[in-house]
């Protein structure tokens, strides 16, 4: 249903313009070298895809996007982490293997990106389905923890849905080791942030971590934060300049990640 005082075509209208419908042809203008390459993104579930699409043409205009996800998988590992059992569950590590291999096979595409944090855990097994391929793969949260272990000092960690929380610390600890630092971070799940994200209220989500952000920062001596969801994104629509507002940098795995992408994509010969 639509929010009280948006028109049901206005919301179809809206959601065209960031997703248009599936084209053979190539966008016009921007970076040549970018011009023509596609980019599979492996999803958590259907309803993020929107953040891809917006997100990824906002920073890759020239970039065919093809998403791929369901809610099952989001479902599945939620249910899991409910019950205390792996989360994610193998079954997820699988399908995110077979979806990347089917975008591969269907659409020949240059590139991959994972975006769901919670799946973080699937990057080695989709890494592997991908290398007889020859098809680069971007964790979405990899150049995140990247920035945020090279800014040094203290790191928080800023989440809004529980099941993601272990698998984001699990990646920024094999981050600074891979990048041969020590890390010291914090920690916040604002899960009412999601709550008011799932019923439209995107202002209040904004607004939970913004507060939750100006708490840490008053208790703790805080370096940078990181978002640790793709949905929080959305957050630097109501932040563009956070630096100012809460006297650190806010990074989010949407701006970083999309950049990465392109990075690896114009290294791509051809």
């Amino acid at each position: 249903m639509a929010r009280a005082g948006l028109r049901p075509i206005d919301l179809f209208s809206m959601y065209m313009q960031v997703t248009g419908v599936p084209t053979l042809g190539d966008a016009p203008g921007g970076d040549p070298a970018l011009r023509g390459k596609r980019l599979g993104i492996v999803n958590g579930a259907s309803w993020i895809a929107l953040w891809s699409n917006y997100w990824g043409r906002r920073l890759l205009p020239e970039v065919k996007l093809i998403n791929v996800g369901n809610e099952a998988v989001q479902l599945n590992f939620m249910d899991a982490h409910a019950k205390g059992e792996p989360c994610p569950p193998q079954i997820n590590i699988d399908l995110f293997a077979q979806y990347a291999r089917d975008l591969v096979n269907l659409y020949g595409v240059d590139a991959l990106l994972v975006s769901c944090s919670t799946m973080n855990r699937a990057i080695g097994a989709v890494r592997d389905a991908m290398r007889p391929h020859n098809v680069p793969v971007v964790q979405i949260d990899e150049p995140m923890m990247e920035a945020a272990v090279r800014t040094g000092g203290r790191i928080l960690v800023v989440a809004t849905h529980g099941p993601t929380v272990k698998s984001t610390q699990a990646l920024l600890g094999e981050t600074a080791a891979g990048l041969g630092e020590e890390v010291s971070f914090s920690g916040v799940t604002v899960v009412e942030a999601f709550d008011r994200l799932g019923e439209g209220d995107v202002e209040a989500h904004n607004e939970l971590i913004a507060d939750a952000i100006r708490r840490k920062c008053a208790e703790e001596e805080i370096s940078v934060a990181v978002l640790a969801q793709l949905s929080m994104t959305v957050f630097k629509l109501s932040y563009p300049e956070c630096e100012a507002e809460f006297g650190v940098p806010v990074l989010t795995s949407g701006e970083e990640g999309f950049k990465r992408c392109g990075e690896v994509l114009r290294g791509l010969e051809g």
